[in-house]
């Protein structure tokens, strides 16, 4: 019910994200680098957000309740899209729509690892993950063909987006029962303190760093659609690119979680950081939208790998009782990498062109699979 909730959140928001990029660039005349900071400062926000967050359920115990009123800012959020007649209203709607993810996720990670057994964590996470991008995957479809029903108007398509958002809160709210002890239901005390910070430990700490230099290459999704429309691309097709890389992100996460339990973590961490690399690189050196949609696909296939083991690596660090503040942490950390990512790719590819912009991801990504290479050979968790 969790993966279904997702899926019905991930399916409004892609669809509007399918589009929101041309909009913004083609309807409200935004620059390139504006959109990619938009983008950046609404994922930092929810990566802040989600710190506070995951620590108020460990302090609280409790999970659900949290993640409730996440998805449901994100769907309130959701009709500021069709209104928006500037940048300011849509930065305002985004700046909403990512606060309600930063509120829901931490705690409803944390909820997987308290009734999900360490050996299953993988499975577990790729499952969800997997319901999430089927959303993901639907909604480009979608989007194509209601920008043919609609005549091209984005406006319309966003107010359909906004009834998948109602489906999820009802989903949540109906579908879902939290376990009547999850761990860490006797703790009182609000985590975010010297103390307690100092338990998760050292390695989890380093494990953090290494994560925010694999994930900075992985900027905004909305580089990808602007590369394709910038080949030639009519802006009615332009979301099957988002819908490309999820063909290949929805069926792989589940089964590369459970191959994550069976031969550990960092294999897959390692093979979704060389496949990222691949996929910037024949970003950069593409010269039709066909070669766009193939590394759309190399990019949902390094989520795919990466996701559910980065998800287990994160559970099985942490001490229970702190699994909520530690992915509170994790996700702020992809939220600042984000924000880095997006706003440097589009400032470089205003100044430089969109080969430099991905070429100069490339080059960021090989120094993540270094850290990780490093951070491998240290005792494992």
């Amino acid at each position: 019910m969790l993966g279904l909730t997702s899926l019905f959140m991930d399916m409004s928001t892609e669809l509007m994200q399918s589009l929101l990029p041309l909009f913004m660039v083609e309807v409200l005349g935004a620059p390139i680098a504006v959109v990619g900071l938009i983008d950046g400062i609404a994922e930092a926000t929810a990566s802040f957000t989600k710190v506070l967050s995951g620590a108020l359920s460990d302090q609280l115990g409790k999970r659900k309740a949290l993640a409730l009123a996440g998805y449901g800012l994100a769907a309130l959020s959701k009709p500021l899209f069709p209104l928006a007649q500037g940048l300011a209203p849509v930065f305002l709607a985004r700046f909403l729509d990512r606060i309600g993810k930063g509120v829901r996720d931490a705690p409803r990670d944390a909820l997987v690892a308290d009734i999900v057994a360490p050996e299953g964590r993988g499975a577990a996470y790729g499952l969800r993950q997997a319901l999430d991008t089927l959303g993901a995957l639907a909604a480009p479809l979608l989007a194509v063909g209601l920008m043919w029903l609609l005549a091209g108007n984005f406006r319309h398509v966003f107010w359909f987006a906004c009834l998948p958002a109602l489906l999820s809160v009802l989903t949540l709210a109906i579908g879902v029962r939290e376990p009547t002890a999850p761990a860490g239901t006797e703790r009182r005390s609000f985590p975010l303190r010297r103390s307690e910070l100092a338990r998760l430990g050292g390695r989890f700490w380093l494990l953090i760093l290494v994560i925010l230099l694999l994930l900075l290459p992985r900027f905004s999704e909305s580089l990808l659609l602007l590369r394709a429309s910038s080949l030639g691309l009519a802006d009615r097709w332009v979301p099957l690119v988002l819908a490309a890389m999820n063909l290949v992100y929805a069926p792989v996460s589940a089964p590369a979680g459970r191959l994550a339990d069976r031969v550990g973590r960092y294999p897959l961490l390692f093979a979704g950081a060389a496949v990222l690399a691949a996929a910037q690189i024949l970003l950069a050196v593409a010269q039709t939208p066909a070669l766009v949609f193939l590394g759309a696909m190399l990019w949902g296939l390094q989520y795919g790998l990466t996701q559910g083991a980065m998800q287990a690596l994160i559970a099985d660090s942490a001490p229970k009782d702190l699994a909520g503040t530690a992915f509170g942490l994790f996700n702020m950390v992809s939220g600042v990498a984000i924000l880095a990512g997006s706003w440097t790719a589009g400032a470089i590819w205003d100044w430089a062109g969109a080969e430099a912009a991905f070429l100069a991801a490339a080059g960021v990504g090989m120094f993540g699979l270094l850290g990780l290479a490093g951070f491998a050979r240290r005792p494992t968790i």
